[in-house]
């Protein structure tokens, strides 16, 4: 009898299962329409995912309906060789952990892929097929036990072995592998989008050596592992820890070469070994603290954050670690003043558009806890021979219509250009070709007021520019405008790029760039650099998710030297390529140069927008919507 008890109060005990399986899905309505049933039947809540590739599960109940969940699911032969991970444990801590973690309702959503890999919506996913080989706990354990001794079926003796955490940074905050040894690579990356950037910029820590890979219950780890083995030679030896950082603390409870909590994404929020080490610390006071339980985020980004309980406070506002890599000019805040956050005086003269008027521009990732997503911030660069401020007036309808998805910020080029005016007399001359230039020139009328004219920007300029002694100040000029002066403005791209470094220092993070004419070429340039000479760039933090090229022409000798000419793939940043059509009224910059600008960009990550107005980024429809469309991919 009392047998009997035990076995009805394990039944009542709350659990969690989580599991994924990767495989073609012939319907996936007929799936959808199962899982909608059978976890409704069982009072199952959480998330289920179905693409046509899998499925990814995450859902909450009492023991005794999930085993039932799990006895229908491996009915279908589709789910042979799924790893179910079953726990018993406690009920959500509360209504807001419940709530964040998914836990207060069932979710069953068909969607384009299981893990988000690559932030860029336009790059293809690599083939699940040729993921990392799967070590069982024991085995990855064993590896580990003999650093660097390997097995010769499994694994190449002569190779240097390496663990790589495909987790986020809140995640490995907490806990870790930690072997002698054996180096562990930490990504310190905000989400799992942002792994493939990683990988691409350490490939050099990868090539060459055995990389075992972990995450917490191993789908993120298949996609990833695939990624880095489609790199080609060099990249093969991939293997992954099955079953993730869960099937392994199971089967090792004090926690082998794990140290500290493993972070999972269920009203659990994390789950421990035997051993007692807190291997967190409190972002403001530094002391040992791991406990996510408070739901803290950072006021930039809504990444997690860990503060202990004695430095909590009402209303008090945090800047998680990459925030504030990211915001050097801005100091950690723990509190408001007057309701705005506090920082240090902002060093670069910008202009922002928003229609959130409490958004101050030094903060661009600010939100309140209640606000809806945060807007895409993106970097604008005008064209030659113009200023932030004028750029902004030719763009506010652009801003406008952008309101609710983007913020667009302006900065002033660093070159500043001389002032070009051209007298009465010299534009007489145009028609009258017998009168000499000398006389001319002697009749001509003095310059307007240097005050009463808005200093004037370019990104490049020509090589024999002086700026200290032609800046600011007024100059004839003795000959028409020349449309094709811009293949002449080729010096200048160091010190933009270092401007557009501090800029990005003291005002980022963007997500993206736009640029215009010759903005558009620095842009280009920009990008360029961002992936040939991308450690320079990113060592400051410094990173783009898109750019949008508007009426663009590219300057090759300064995007890419001979070497690199040779030796770089097209550029794979996301573009948004507009400008006018071969029959179109822009006279200044050639269909055909854009053309070539668009050219140098991957196929499968870049959109062409051809319109028949001229010099301008138009608003009207359809481009208006084909440009929202484009920036919707990055929400």
């Amino acid at each position: 009898m009392e047998h009997k008890k035990e076995i009805e109060g394990e039944e009542d005990e709350y659990g969690v299962l989580l599991y994924y399986k990767y495989a073609q899905i012939p319907d996936i309505d007929d799936l959808l329409a199962f899982y909608n049933s059978n976890c409704s039947s069982l009072s199952l809540l959480g998330r289920v995912r179905l693409s046509p590739l899998g499925v990814n599960v995450t859902v909450g109940g009492k023991l005794s309906a999930l085993r039932k969940h799990i006895a229908a699911v491996e009915s279908n032969s589709l789910f042979h060789g799924t790893d179910f991970k079953l726990a018993a444990c406690g009920r959500p801590l509360n209504d807001k952990v419940a709530e964040e973690c998914g836990f207060t309702s069932l979710s069953v959503r068909i969607v384009k892929e299981l893990v988000t890999l690559s932030s860029n919506p336009l790059l293809k996913s690599p083939d699940i097929t040729d993921a990392g080989k799967h070590l069982s706990a024991v085995e990855f354990h064993s590896v580990l036990e003999r650093a660097g001794q390997f097995d010769k079926e499994s694994i190449d003796n002569n190779r240097e072995l390496v663990l790589l955490d495909a987790r986020n940074l809140y995640e490995t905050r907490i806990g870790k592998f930690n072997t002698p040894n054996v180096a562990t690579l930490d990504p310190g990356i905000r989400q799992y989008s942002d792994l493939p950037s990683w990988i691409d910029d350490n490939s050099d820590q990868l090539q060459g050596k055995s990389v075992l890979m972990y995450c917490t219950g191993g789908i993120r780890c298949e996609l990833a592992s695939a990624y880095i083995r489609s790199k080609g030679a060099g990249f093969e030896n991939v293997f992954q820890l099955y079953g993730g950082i869960q099937r392994y603390l199971e089967q090792f409870p004090d926690g082998g070469f794990f140290k500290g909590k493993n972070f999972v994404f269920d009203h659990r929020i994390s789950v421990g070994s035997s051993d007692a080490n807190i291997l967190g610390t409190c972002l403001l006071c530094g002391l040992s603290f791991d406990d996510y339980s408070s739901r803290l985020r950072c006021s930039y980004c809504r990444m997690l954050v860990l503060v202990c309980e004695s430095c909590q406070r009402k209303g008090s506002v945090y800047v998680c670690e990459l925030c504030q890599n990211h915001h050097k000019g801005v100091r950690l805040i723990s509190s408001t003043e007057n309701g705005r956050l506090s920082s240090t005086p902002q060093q670069i003269e910008t202009e922002t558009v928003s229609s959130d008027a409490k958004l101050s521009p030094q903060l661009p990732w600010r939100q309140d806890v209640d606000s809806p997503p945060r807007k895409l911030r993106i970097l604008c660069l005008h064209g030659f021979r113009q200023n932030a401020s004028s750029f902004k007036g030719r763009t506010a309808s652009l801003a406008k219509k952008l309101k609710n998805i983007a913020e667009l910020v302006f900065v002033d080029a660093p070159h500043e250009l001389p002032f070009i005016y051209q007298s009465s007399t010299f534009a007489e001359s145009l028609h009258n070709c017998n009168s000499p230039t000398s006389s001319l020139l002697q009749q001509s009328r003095p310059p307007p007021p240097l005050e009463h004219c808005k200093k004037k920007f370019a990104w490049f300029v020509a090589p024999d520019f002086i700026e200290k002694n032609e800046g600011g100040e007024w100059k004839m000029e003795e000959s028409p405008f020349d449309p094709l002066q811009y293949q002449q403005q080729t010096a200048g791209f160091d010190e933009s790029l270092a401007y557009i470094k501090t800029v990005y220092a003291e005002e980022g993070p963007f997500d993206g760039l736009l640029g215009f004419s010759q903005g558009a070429a620095m842009a280009a340039a920009l990008v360029c650099a961002q992936q040939t000479r991308r450690r320079s760039l990113t060592a400051g933090g410094m990173e783009f998710r898109f750019v949008i090229l508007c009426s663009g022409f590219g300057l090759t000798k300064l995007m890419q030297s001979e070497e690199e000419q040779e030796r770089v793939p097209m550029l794979k940043c996301p573009s948004l390529h507009i400008f006018g059509s071969e029959h179109g009224k822009d006279r200044q910059i050639a269909n055909q140069a854009s053309r070539d600008l668009a050219s140098l960009f991957d196929d499968g990550c870049s959109l062409i927008i051809e319109h028949d107005s001229g010099h301008i980024i138009p608003t009207r429809p359809p481009y208006i919507d084909r440009i929202k469309d484009f920036l919707r991919r990055f929400l």
